[in-house]
């Protein structure tokens, strides 16, 4: 490991230290150690096979593992007020029934068999009236959202052993999820003003929130989501993703930079290569959680775009399914990444619940000895004592 940056003679680093120095390309004593949560069905398997019954949501369950821990600053992004209320059912049937939500959804819930995601009916936002109705709750200047004393949050943190970040925001996946899928792919064409003056609100909370919190509060990454690519691509070209929302992207990842922060990437499923360009091109320079599988590899990405790209991810959940062998092979596939550097390596998503309970644990040990964790270092992780 001659050309890699860990580096155990440098000495124990704090988490924070090695977080800014890995995604800096410098030597650390060894990688941080982050995961991305796991299934509801998969923690439920693992109670079967050897997890203690008090692990039982993914932060319980990632601290059991040893991850690395980090710190957020408050970032106000939901609507104000908020739609409350209780669903009102407009049919039972025989297998499911059909509710409209406070906010206008109307959707089939299934009542028997094997839960699944809603069937949306009809989606909260179809036209201007519906939009005005989110639009007042997406004040930028509401009280509510600074209700938050970030001068005491800076104090706390200033001199955080942790990572620390803050919110980046959706900029297309929340009108995607309030105008929905296909609505919002015909809505380009036949609205395209009200798309655009959608992106440009929640724009402007997302800017106000960070303009507030970054006066006093130091922070090393900023991290949003889309979920805008299935294994296809991107459900909106490349072209009218820049046109639409390029410039209010880059206007919150400016005042980001700006204040310090260089780590600002963004959570999209699916095959995101061909938004890359733009991204970068907007301030975000970290993709995750990096689906190998539709074709958001680590290793092709840096073979593209070089030390322009930081990564997150990158390791197929598929893979620590199969056995020992599939599971070495993975981590040996993506270790040239690892060791060059801007690469924190982990499941490509959630873990599913066809991972058994002993595969992730060899995974996770085996993970450990490729970013420098010491045997002992190791050992101090109780599932991963007996593997």
């Amino acid at each position: 490991m001659a050309d890699s940056i860990i580096d155990s003679s440098i000495g124990t680093l704090t988490h924070r230290e090695r977080f800014r120095r890995v995604m800096h390309f410098q030597t650390v004593d060894r990688i941080p150690h982050w995961e991305f949560g796991y299934l509801d069905e998969t923690i439920a398997r693992w109670h079967k096979e050897g997890l203690p019954a008090k692990y039982n949501d993914i932060h319980s369950v990632e601290g059991y593992f040893g991850v690395d821990p980090a710190a957020w600053v408050p970032f106000c992004d939901w609507l104000s007020p908020p739609f409350e209320g209780a669903a009102e059912v407009l049919e039972v049937r025989a297998h499911s029934r059909i509710e409209r939500l406070p906010d206008g959804t109307v959707q089939e819930v299934q009542t028997r068999g094997v839960r699944t995601i809603p069937h949306y009916m009809k989606m909260p936002i179809e036209n201007r009236d519906d939009w005005l109705r989110f639009k007042e709750r997406l004040n930028p200047d509401d009280p509510l959202r600074f209700q938050t004393n970030m001068r005491k949050v800076a104090a706390r943190l200033l001199r955080s052993e942790v990572p620390v970040g803050t919110g980046l925001g959706s900029y297309y996946g929340n009108p995607r999820n309030w105008i929905g899928f296909h609505n919002i792919s015909l809505m380009l064409y036949d609205n395209r003003p009200l798309v655009e003056e959608i992106v440009a609100t929640v724009a402007e909370v997302y800017y106000r929130q960070l303009e507030a919190s970054l006066r006093h509060c130091e922070v090393d990454f900023a991290g949003g989501w889309e979920d805008i690519c299935s294994r296809a691509g991107p459900m909106i070209s490349p072209a009218m993703f820049r046109e639409i929302v390029g410039a209010h992207l880059k206007r919150v990842t400016s005042v980001l930079r700006q204040h310090g922060c260089s780590v600002i990437w963004t959570d999209c499923d699916g095959d995101v290569t061909q938004l890359v360009p733009v991204w970068l091109e907007c301030g975000v320079n970290c993709m995750f959680p990096l689906e190998v599988h539709p074709g958001s590899d680590p290793v092709k990405f840096r073979k593209m775009w070089g030390r322009d790209i930081l990564l997150r991810g990158g390791v197929a959940k598929y893979q620590i399914a199969l056995g020992k062998k599939e599971i070495l092979a993975e981590l040996k596939r993506v270790e040239p990444v690892v060791e060059e550097g801007g690469f924190i390596p982990h499941g490509d998503h959630r873990i599913p619940e066809d991972v058994s309970y002993d595969n992730y644990r060899y995974y996770v040990r085996e993970k450990l000895k490729m970013l420098g964790w010491r045997d002992d270092e190791i050992l101090q992780i109780e599932p991963l004592k007996k593997v």
